[in-house]
Parts: C-alpha cells; sequence; structure tokens
C-alpha cells in the first residue's frame, strides 16, 4: 500500500488551511482528473531529450519519436482488448473530443435514433443531439442504476430506425457499472453500433472489446494517473467511413492534394490532423504499463475497502442522504464514487468548508451530468424550469446537487477517517457557516468572507 501511494506526484504534500496552518491535502476528486503518477512524469522527462515532431522526419530525434508514439498507440488498442486488424486507434486531447469525433464520422441522418441513458455525462449526450434523435433510456430513481427493462422496451421498440446505443461503462456520480455485455446484445440484436464510454471504467476494471463486442470505445489519459492531455478513441475499422472528410482538416489528414483534389488518408492519420500531443501519448503509454504491472484485482482492493469504510461512516452520521447504492458491502457493480448531501447545508458550502478548513478536496454540483442528478434529487416539473430559468440569468447560488467523494488506488483510510470527523464537525459547528461564508452568485461557489487566496508562495509563472 505505502508502495503504491508513494508512486503518485505531490500526494503527501503539505498546503495551506484558511486559519494559517497547512495540512496533508486530502484528493477525493479523481473521478474528475487524477494526479501524475511519478513514473509517467520520470518517462516524459526522459523522453523530452529526445521529442521531435513525427511520421515525416528523417532525423534520429524524429524517427525515436515517431515510434515511441505508435507504440503508445499498439498498447492502448491492447489495453482495451482490440485486435489491430480489427480497430484503429485515434488520439485526440480528451474522451469528450473522442465522442464529439465519433458523432462526427458516423455522421447520422435526422430520422436515426441514437439511445443514451438518463446517467450519462454530458460528453455521451451532447454530442449525439446533433447527429439523429436522442432518447434517454431511464434510471430507478433508488439505487441510481440504469433499467435494462426500459432500456430493451425501447430498443424494440425503435428497432426500425435505431443506429447506435451509446452507454457510459461506469457513471461518474454513483460509480455505477454498467453490464456491457447484455446491452450490447441488446444493441447487436437490433441491429445498432454499440459504443461505450470508458472515462470512468477504463482506469478500474478491465475492458475487453472484442469479448464484450464494443464497436466503439473512449477514454482518457488523464482519469489514469497522465494528465499530459491525451484522449483515446478505438473504433472498428470498416464503420470508419473513408467518405467523410476529416472534421478538422489539415497537415497530416492527406495522401495527396492537388488546387482541385483531395485524397484523404487512412484512419487513423486522417483523424488526427496537425502536430499530434506525442507527450501526451508517451503519459499514457507508461501508465498502461503501470496497471499491466499491478493489475486491477490490487487496486480493486484498495478502492472496496475504502467504499467500504466511507459508506459504514456516513451512515453513522446525522443528516447525511446517499445518492446512489448505500450498501457497504455490495461492491460488485460498483466504483469508488459516492454522492451525498448533509441536511440542509448546501453542498457548494459544504464542499468549501471541506476545502478551505481541512484541506479535503472534493467536487460539488451535477458533475456534468444535469439530467442525472435532478432525478435522483427528484427535481422535476415546474421546479427544474424554475431552476433553469434563474441559471440562465447567471444566478447559480440555488444550483442543485451533491458532494461527491471519488478515490483513487492512492487513498488511505485515515484519509476516510479525516473526512468523517471533519463531517461531524461541520453539522455539529452548520449554524456558523452562513455568517462564516458568502455565496458568488454568478458560480454558485462560497467563499470564506474576508478572505483572498495568494498562490504566489506555492507557485507561479
Amino acid at each position: 500500500m505505502k508502495h503504491l501511494r508513494q508512486a503518485i506526484v505531490g500526494v503527501d504534500r503539505e498546503l495551506p488551511l484558511m486559519n494559517g496552518g497547512t495540512a496533508p491535502y486530502i484528493n477525493f476528486d479523481n473521478a474528475a482528473s487524477t494526479p501524475s503518477l511519478r513514473r509517467v512524469l520520470d518517462r516524459v522527462n526522459a523522453f523530452m531529450d529526445f521529442y521531435s515532431s513525427i511520421h515525416r522526419g528523417t532525423g534520429f530525434k524524429s524517427r525515436l519519436s515517431s515510434e515511441a508514439y505508435e507504440a503508445c498507440r499498439r498498447l492502448a488498442g491492447d489495453f482495451v482488448g482490440a485486435d489491430p486488424e480489427e480497430y484503429t486507434v485515434i488520439f485526440g486531447k480528451n474522451a469528450t473530443e473522442a465522442i464529439n469525433k465519433l458523432s462526427y464520422r458516423l455522421r447520422l441522418s435526422p430520422e436515426k435514433v441514437v439511445i443514451v441513458s438518463l446517467l450519462e455525462h454530458h460528453s455521451n449526450d451532447l454530442p449525439w443531439r446533433h447527429q439523429g434523435r436522442v432518447l434517454h433510456a431511464p434510471v430507478n430513481r433508488s439505487d441510481g442504476k440504469i433499467d435494462l427493462e426500459d432500456l430493451q422496451s425501447m430498443i424494440h421498440e425503435h428497432e426500425k430506425d435505431l443506429a447506435l446505443v451509446a452507454i457510459s461503462g461506469a457513471s461518474n456520480v454513483t460509480g455505477h457499472i454498467t453490464p456491457l455485455r447484455e446491452v450490447g446484445a441488446m444493441a447487436h440484436a437490433a441491429g445498432a453500433l454499440f459504443m461505450v464510454d470508458g472515462a470512468q471504467l477504463v482506469p478500474h476494471k478491465p475492458v475487453n472489446m472484442t469479448a464484450d463486442d464494443i464497436d466503439f470505445l473512449t477514454y482518457s489519459a488523464h482519469k489514469m494517473y497522465a494528465p499530459f492531455g491525451t484522449g483515446v478513441l478505438v473504433a472498428r475499422r470498416n464503420l470508419m467511413s473513408r467518405e467523410i472528410p476529416p472534421e478538422y482538416p489539415g497537415g497530416g489528414t492527406v495522401r495527396c492534394v492537388s488546387l482541385t483534389d483531395v485524397a484523404w488518408d487512412d484512419s487513423p492519420f486522417r483523424d488526427e490532423s496537425g502536430s499530434p500531443n506525442v507527450v501526451g501519448a508517451v503519459a499514457l503509454g507508461e501508465a498502461i504499463r503501470f496497471f499491466q504491472e499491478v493489475g486491477f484485482s490490487r487496486m480493486e482492493k484498495i478502492e472496496h475497502d475504502l467504499i467500504t469504510r466511507l459508506l459504514l461512516g456516513l451512515a453513522r452520521l446525522p443528516g447525511v442522504e446517499i445518492y446512489g447504492n448505500p450498501d457497504p458491502f455490495d461492491l460488485d457493480q460498483r466504483l469508488g464514487v459516492v454522492p451525498f448531501n448533509l441536511g440542509d447545508i448546501p453542498h457548494a458550502l459544504l464542499a468549501a468548508v471541506l476545502a478551505y478548513e481541512y484541506g479535503i478536496g472534493v467536487r460539488n454540483g451535477c458533475f456534468c451530468a444535469h439530467p442525472y442528478i435532478k432525478c435522483l434529487l427528484g427535481i422535476e416539473g415546474e421546479a427544474e424550469k424554475r431552476l433553469g430559468e434563474k441559471i440562465r440569468r447567471n444566478d447559480r447560488r440555488d444550483l442543485p446537487g451533491a458532494v461527491r467523494i471519488s478515490f483513487g488506488f492512492y487513498n488511505e483510510a485515515w484519509e476516510v477517517d479525516r473526512l468523517l470527523g471533519a463531517l461531524e464537525e461541520i453539522w455539529e459547528e452548520r449554524s456558523r457557516l452562513v455568517q462564516a461564508y458568502e455565496v458568488v452568485a454568478r458560480t454558485g461557489e462560497y467563499v470564506p468572507r474576508g478572505h483572498e487566496d495568494d498562490f504566489s508562495h506555492w507557485f507561479e509563472l
């Protein structure tokens, strides 16, 4: 355990508290982005001596960089069980860009139906709204899970026009894991394609695209301890039409160009216009090697222990409402992600107090999944409409949401205990918080009255 914790850059860094002291920073916001692995940073630094533009340079550094980039592409496909003869691996800047790229490349006609679920991150919902008619499969409000019977009925009802079923492998809000093989079989039985947003799932569970019959998969390096700007789209080669021009035409996308004609290159090159992020690919490749060496089972055991400890602790605190599955021992189909609220304390205020007074970093709000959060909170009808109108006026003081705890393999039991102790103290002192903090209407964030951050002692350009 200590060995794995020390694999993280900055893990025991003491950072300032509002009272003028310092404390070891606790990061419980891993579902948003993970810190860097030390070996990833070291590999990037070692590579920089040889960094060069790739693919058409004849110099030694260019040849070396080209080989490193393509080696990382092979690693990225192999990591998710993608046969290189059947699948192409395309690098971009993150999973959101990868999904947008796929939506563009599939170019669905307006009458075609795309089924997503209500638990989707906006990145696997909004891009499809411009490429066909999007329908949202419902979830069970009690536990936040996709209702598979309703999904099957929806697929059957729209079978004639159904082009794609696009589902998150795991929710970034509740950690619920989707049974991919089952959902993929439903989609393919209806003649539709099957796409998985793996941004949350791939860093925590093994994925095999061939075994699970997945047509498209996206994932992101910044959630895999390699935050250097790389995302991945893995797609069946025969489904990436050569008839559709790249959405970003330019250098690296062509075979030849005349004044009147263009011959586009094959994928992945036509889909990686301009100078690729070679450094980001190297970072991802090293992170994948780490995952392969350590193994998911070891990391999963750590995260399961932390979930159980957290959920047992939350159950003992007054005022806590957990969204999703609250069972501390039902761990097979969930990740280490727990959203909750504490009584009538606004989620943004609770997150601010944890940060400023205890040095605990969490995330709060709707987590780029507004429909899902509103479903879990029971916000609908006129209440949802009034909230929307207020937010459109740039007033986010009543923004609905929750506080989210999300674990990485490097988190430890003492950090969970410190969080639980902080929540207990905050609950007992909740009456003072309204006077101690003020809310910024435009952002919905709470800040201590009279406090100003000074980062210059810690870092500045």
